[in-house]
């Protein structure tokens, strides 16, 4: 990849706004993505965690605020999921020049750095829901990216291959200087291979560095007696914001609609 940005940031949202159907989406999103920076967005379904990743993209325009990006930033993305025909007889190679054409070299360079090399003869059909997500992967890098944005890229990866897939991510991000705004549903996942995370709920509820955060009573607030051995992501709020979005220690509002209830994780929404 080319030389990446050492300082300023990629892509800023300040007060970002988006009503569609006269229901307020994203309230106010002040969001910061660096160069060499993993940013992780958490939060329930519905939270608007994929709207706000179309509108870093600039796929959807927001109502109020606005979305800085990097001049000449280029960008590499990796939807949440991608329906491929299993009549079309492709081959990893052959998917990957769909869009556009790719030299030879940048695409084996690619595919080596998601770790899928050996998979570029074999028919996409024929492969494992990994080794997809890897592909898709090896999709995003084609463009040389300053920033990867990856939508729940551990969709459908068991939990072995999710561990595998993060800590390459990590790694992409430290040998290329790119930074990665990330959607992941996986609190372990968030916690131990993130830089900041924020949650996400129409508005930012709360963000910060994990390993600051596991030290303060926000992060079990959020998640209470599940915080230290959750392993499926569950979202509760016991408490209630300042106008900033930081939590107000000692308060027991609900910022995210949900119960106060604890129950065990089977009883909670799971995600993959």
């Amino acid at each position: 990849m080319s030389t990446h940005p050492k300082s300023g940031p990629l892509v800023e949202t300040h007060g970002l706004t988006l009503v569609l159907g006269g229901r307020t989406v994203l309230n106010r999103i002040d969001l910061t993505v660096n160069p060499g920076e993993i940013v992780t967005l958490i939060g329930p379904n519905g939270a608007g965690k994929t709207t706000l990743v179309r509108a870093v993209l600039g796929l959807v325009k927001p109502t109020a605020g606005v979305v800085k990006r990097m001049p000449g930033l280029r960008i590499g993305y990796m939807p949440q999921r991608l329906n491929i025909d299993a009549t079309l007889p492709l081959t990893v190679r052959r998917f990957l020049g769909l869009w556009r054409p790719v030299e030879s070299t940048r695409m084996d360079r690619a595919l080596a750095e998601a770790g899928v090399a050996h998979l570029a003869g074999s028919p996409v059909q024929s492969i494992s829901g990994g080794e997809l997500q890897r592909v898709l992967l090896a999709r995003a890098l084609l463009s040389e990216p300053h920033l990867l944005v990856l939508d729940e890229p551990d969709q459908g990866v068991d939990v072995h291959g999710q561990a595998e897939l993060f800590d390459r991510i990590a790694d992409l991000r430290r040998s290329h200087g790119c930074g990665v705004l990330l959607v992941s549903h996986d609190l372990h996942t968030v916690m131990a291979r993130t830089d900041k995370v924020v949650c996400l709920n129409g508005h930012v509820c709360c963000s910060g560095h994990p390993e600051d955060v596991s030290r303060h009573p926000e992060y079990h607030a959020l998640f209470g007696r599940h915080a230290d051995q959750l392993a499926v992501y569950l979202h509760h709020h016991d408490h209630t914001h300042a106008t900033d979005g930081h939590v107000l220690p000692g308060s027991d509002g609900d910022c995210c609609g949900h119960d106060h209830h604890h129950h065990e994780p089977e009883e909670e929404h799971r995600h993959g």
